[in-house]
């Protein structure tokens, strides 16, 4: 497994409709949108366990309603020579959301099957929150137009209507 696939899957990713929360079983939550952009570093690392695996570590910088930095990890597998593949991966988020300072943390995985559209699912993990930002629950959706990053988070905060 080699960045190249690493590569393939974020360049070929575009507008990713969001998960409204549905999976998360947000009964009565309100959910509130926020936008904006970001700009991502992933580096090759050596935390893989074997040579079918690629480990990757990811350094962001958000803006727009949500400022704040993250830094995760990821792994990848797949045949870049194919278009086949997929990665997970965990960041920690921290910074304001809306103005609420606090952290948590986003998992996300992603797909790539030859002749296929990506898919990609990025989640705010369920009792992640802190600060400001305790019992966030939502979903964020990536959008890469012409190499730019974007997002779109859609998220619920314990006790807010």
């Amino acid at each position: 497994m080699t960045r190249a696939l690493l590569t393939l899957i974020l360049m070929t990713i575009s507008v990713q409709q969001p998960d409204t929360g549905k999976n998360l079983k947000m009964a009565n939550a309100h959910m509130i949108h926020s936008t904006g952009t970001f700009e991502v570093k992933i580096a090759l690392t050596d935390h893989a366990p074997d040579s079918t695996l690629a480990s990757h570590s990811i350094d962001k910088q958000y803006r727009g309603d949500l400022e704040a930095t993250a830094k995760g990890e990821m792994l990848s597998a797949g045949d870049p020579a194919t278009g086949n593949g997929g990665y997970v991966a965990i960041e920690r988020v921290t910074g304001k959301l809306a103005g609420k300072a606090g952290t948590f943390a986003l998992i996300q995985y992603g797909i790539m099957v030859s002749g296929s559209a990506p898919q990609m699912t990025v989640t705010i993990v369920p009792g992640s929150g802190t600060g400001a930002l305790a019992g966030i629950t939502g979903s964020m959706t990536i959008i890469i137009v012409n190499g730019k990053h974007s997002y779109a988070l859609d998220y619920s905060l314990a006790g807010v209507n």
